[in-house]
């Protein structure tokens, strides 16, 4: 059973994570969060002492379900098809959620200003997962089952640029970018070129 205040807490994130979708940081609103939550603007204060910890707690939550939902340990090493897989389903799943992936452009656009509250989570979750894929992609390299010389940072590096990068253009015009097709090609691409 969920205690009281872990369902509230919860309830808090959710409305939250909406507002945020919706407005932004700079632009959500503690009062509108407050009402949505069904609380008084000092209960919410009591969970999250400002708008800057909510925003962090909403971004955590949304990191932990997609690690949870797709399995992907990023202390570990996964193989190099795993992760290739991982990603994809990932970006597939994100194809179905428009309202997180706005969440996230959004606020990852806003991070790049000094003084952000969700900057340091952008640059460490960033480098969380750069540093997962390259370790996976040389422990490919080890196996003698991918190239050599190849980079494996760099590519690492270009998964999530590409990746990023097709999830505004989607954004953007969905319509017209079928950002799971072109994310898959773009992989079969990469595995084609990097192969032993």
């Amino acid at each position: 059973m969920v205690a009281r205040g872990d369902a509230r807490r919860e309830r808090i994130i959710a409305v939250a994570f909406q507002e945020f979708t919706a407005f932004g940081f700079r632009g959500a609103s503690l009062a509108r969060i407050a009402d949505g939550a069904g609380i008084t603007q000092p209960g919410l204060l009591h969970h999250f002492p400002g708008k800057a910890e909510l925003l962090i707690a909403v971004l955590h939550e949304r990191d932990q379900r997609d690690g949870q939902r797709i399995g992907i340990d990023l202390d570990g090493v996964t193989p190099w098809p795993r992760l290739f897989d991982d990603l994809r389903a990932l970006v597939d799943f994100n194809s179905r959620v428009p309202g997180l992936v706005q969440l996230f452009t959004v606020l990852n656009g806003e991070a790049v200003t000094d003084g952000h509250p969700a900057r340091e989570w952008a640059r460490e979750r960033y480098r969380r997962l750069i540093e997962h894929a390259d370790r996976s992609l040389r422990a490919g390299v080890e196996a003698g089952e991918l190239k050599a010389d190849l980079d494996t940072l760099a590519c690492a590096q270009r998964l999530f640029a590409v990746m990023d990068g097709l999830q505004q253009q989607w954004l953007l015009d969905p319509d017209r970018v079928d950002m799971p097709r072109a994310f898959g090609a773009f992989l079969a691409e990469v595995e084609r070129s990097v192969r032993a």
